[in-house]
């Protein structure tokens, strides 16, 4: 049980109290005494959005409006069984996704009539821009589960231009007009959207149709950076071209290891937590600091540019994406910050022995 006590200061709760709530958030019920002063909250878990259930499979999602300390991104997690179809349709905003678990069948047109049709597995990211229509179908023995992310925050699922929400909104005889058959060929359409419903499921491409642009990428299938404690994979529009709006890492950390203390010098950071336990504490200047606990399945967010570090506090592989709204990923982390720039300028702000700074590396290690 989690009381906010700390030697001799605080006290217990003996109010109402939320037991399995409080041990998700130890961090928050009894914060470490560096945290300081009032941070808005940057953690959201997708098991408290609405989840819109449909047809062969559901939806939910985090914008501004669950989590307003992230005003750049929204995500949605979406649930598809075999051959239930994510109906076309086509967005406002830039289209990012991370396939969580199962394989979908992506179908494709731009703006040039060309078509692309792909099989995506675990793993796996797609990446559609502002207009691109597309559809998404599960495939395999039990469907898909992914994580879409879009450039906008303010994103919402009921925004979508869908196929069928278009056509039951146009006069019949305006359709008729336009492929040039009677009315009666629309009897049969749809009165409202779709959504998500079921068909049969496709069968196998033999080939795989491409448009100009890959609109896929295997990050799994990337070496990736490898450290000590964990790796990591970073794709963006350096080795993921189409992906102009959206750059990510997908941070591998085993037990008692962190993603080391370090900011990011072009956007907010979006976080999707696959899989174990984390602790962060974020830095926002001004002497305020929070610390927040993460399991599988949340969302943080730590806004532009402010200083943090993430500790896998499990005893299995901490898995989660960073995401940023930008076209390449950086960051800057304090151990190059600080061996990089003249020691006696160093040792002069933080009373450290020359030895300590001599044996911090020169290069990034992420993961330590």
């Amino acid at each position: 049980m989690v009381e906010p006590i700390i030697g001799k200061l605080g006290a217990t709760i003996i109010g109402p109290k939320n037991p399995s709530r409080e041990a998700e958030n130890k961090d928050v019920v009894c914060p470490p005494q560096t945290d300081e002063g009032i941070l808005a909250n940057m953690r959201w878990s997708f098991a408290d959005s609405h989840m819109r259930i449909s047809d062969g499979g559901w939806a939910r999602e985090t914008t501004i409006r669950e989590l307003p300390s992230s005003p750049s991104i929204a995500g949605v997690n979406m649930r598809l069984k075999a051959g239930a179809v994510r109906e076309m349709h086509w967005h406002r905003e830039a289209e990012w996704a991370y396939m969580i678990k199962g394989k979908a069948r992506l179908s494709v047109v731009d703006q040039n009539g060309k078509k692309f049709q792909g099989d995506v597995g675990e793993g796996d990211l797609w990446y559609f821009p502002p207009g691109i229509p597309h559809a998404i179908q599960g495939i395999g023995d039990d469907g898909c589960e992914f994580l879409l992310v879009f450039d906008d925050a303010n994103f919402s699922e009921d925004s979508t231009f869908l196929l069928t929400d278009w056509l039951a909104h146009t006069p019949k005889e305006v359709l008729a007009k336009n492929f040039g058959v009677p009315e009666s060929a629309f009897k049969n359409i749809p009165k409202e959207e779709l959504y998500i419903f079921q068909m049969k499921e496709p069968v196998p491409l033999e080939n795989c149709t491409t448009a100009k642009d890959a609109f896929t990428h295997r990050m799994h299938a990337q070496t990736p950076l490898k450290m000590k404690m964990g790796t990591v994979r970073i794709t963006d529009s350096t080795n993921f071209p189409i992906s102009k709006t959206i750059a990510a890492g997908l941070v591998e950390i085993e037990p008692g290891g962190m993603r080391e203390l370090h900011w990011h010098t072009n956007s907010d950071e979006w976080q999707y937590y696959i899989s174990g336990q984390a602790r962060m504490t974020v830095f926002a200047s001004e002497g305020t600091a929070r610390t927040y606990n993460f399991q599988a399945g949340d969302v943080g967010s730590v806004p532009f540019p402010m200083a943090h570090y993430i500790e896998n506090t499990g005893t299995e592989t901490l898995r989660f994406l960073e995401i940023f709204k930008s076209d390449r990923f950086a960051d800057i982390s304090l151990a190059q910050w600080l061996s990089l720039t003249p020691h006696e300028l160093v040792r002069a702000h933080l009373n450290i022995d020359e030895s300590l700074l001599q044996n911090i590396p020169k290069e990034k290690t992420p993961v330590v």
